[in-house]
């Protein structure tokens, strides 16, 4: 036993080295590396920004095909072709001498979130540990929630010191001397699946009745939680700047959500999975409600409400992974993973138009609401899966 925890221990520590660099040199890397770029090369700032909507919506697109390829060949093969996308994308976006191929190299890292971010990372731990791998998804977040601690200061550094045309060949490097061999070298190849039976046969054909409702239901989660997610992340310190608070007050207080959201993940791994998963997503919900809605109603406890908010969007990013699996069983859940993934993807891609056009016509007030509003609706979303469970879900070991 103490064998397999420590083979386990050794997985989960290389997916989340790859998690890092993964989030770090896509989703995470326009915060740092926009301004530059557009100064540097004319380019309008909404067209490099807009390179992450992009990607987002090449990853959307990729991602139902993903889960397939994960769920017949297991997630190594997967990673390692993200490895190699990232790195492609990123030298195509240090040499791009234009805007159409600097945005063609968002087309190739687009594939490469596709097949390397938490959705792929948490059907690779289900294909491997089946109905087990609630700790060790819960483990792997702990490591991706460092990915913009890690990183913005890394491309930082970077842009300094070579500027952001040698940062992004810097990122093709560590793609393929530091991720790629952690894939290749200690991701083991899952166990070949049997040409069998029933379930194994069936597990990327069609949804009973029943678990078509929750499978709608667990779609419309992640496109509100996405949504709220991706609005916080782009406009939150414009929101807060517009209720009166200065720039670097708003920054500190932004500073709040990435320590809340680890000391969450912390709670929740210390938890040893004695919980339905579902309750992770009904009190994630309800943190961020909290949270958006003291945000909303102005109250003058902004730094209470971000960390309401971190903790929940934290422990919201186990749920996504950890709650699939409990409904559905461990043999779908490569699949439905990857297609789940889809509509998530989509809202975070237009998340970000959403909220500009909010602050734009509507002003601060109407943002605010907007999230609240969209924050509740989901925690609506997430009581409703308790009664949508599938009556299959005895079937996977105890998760459900």
């Amino acid at each position: 036993m103490r064998s397999e925890a420590r083979s386990r221990l050794v997985v989960i520590s290389a997916l989340g080295v790859v998690e890092i660099l993964a989030w770090g040199s896509s989703f995470y890397l326009p915060a740092v590396l926009a301004g530059p770029i557009a100064a540097d090369t004319g380019w309008p700032l909404a067209w490099v920004v807009g390179g992450l909507s992009i990607g987002l919506l090449v990853a959307a697109l990729a991602s139902p095909r993903v889960g397939i390829a994960i769920h017949r060949h297991g997630g190594r093969p997967v990673l390692a072709c993200a490895a190699l996308l990232l790195a492609a994308g990123h030298v195509v976006l240090g040499l791009a001498p234009s805007l159409p191929v600097f945005l063609a190299g968002w087309l190739l890292l687009g594939l490469g979130m596709g097949c390397g971010l938490y959705d792929p990372a948490f059907a690779t731990l289900g294909r491997l540990y089946g109905a087990e791998a609630r700790p060790a998804i819960t483990t792997l977040t702990l490591w991706g929630g460092f990915a913009s601690t890690v990183c913005w200061p890394l491309s930082a550094a970077l842009v300094e010191q070579v500027g952001w045309r040698h940062a992004c060949v810097a990122y093709a490097g560590l793609h393929l001397v530091v991720t790629l061999p952690l894939v290749l070298g200690l991701i083991p190849q899952a166990p070949a699946r049997k040409p069998a039976t029933g379930e194994e046969h069936n597990a990327d054909g069609p949804l009973t009745p029943r678990e078509r409702r929750a499978y709608r239901l667990m779609a419309s989660v992640l496109v509100l939680g996405g949504t709220v997610m991706t609005l916080v992340s782009v406009h939150l310190i414009a929101l807060l700047q517009a209720r009166g608070v200065a720039l670097a007050a708003a920054v500190s207080y932004g500073a709040l959500i990435g320590p809340a959201q680890v000391g969450a993940r912390i709670v929740e791994m210390a938890n040893k999975g004695r919980h339905h998963p579902l309750w992770t997503l009904t009190v994630a919900m309800a943190l961020v409600v909290l949270g958006l809605v003291i945000l909303a109603a102005g109250v003058p406890a902004v730094g209470l409400a971000l960390v309401l908010y971190g903790a929940g969007n934290g422990i919201y990013s186990i749920a996504r992974g950890t709650v699939p699996l409990a409904l559905f069983g461990q043999v779908r859940y490569p699949v439905l993973v990857g297609r789940l993934a889809r509509p998530g993807l989509i809202a975070q891609a237009v998340a970000p138009s959403l909220g500009a056009v909010a602050l734009t016509y509507g002003g601060a007030d109407a943002a605010y609401g907007l999230l609240a509003a969209l924050a509740l609706l989901n925690l609506g979303l997430a009581i409703a899966l308790w009664g949508a469970r599938p009556n299959a879900v005895e079937g996977s070991g105890g998760l459900g």
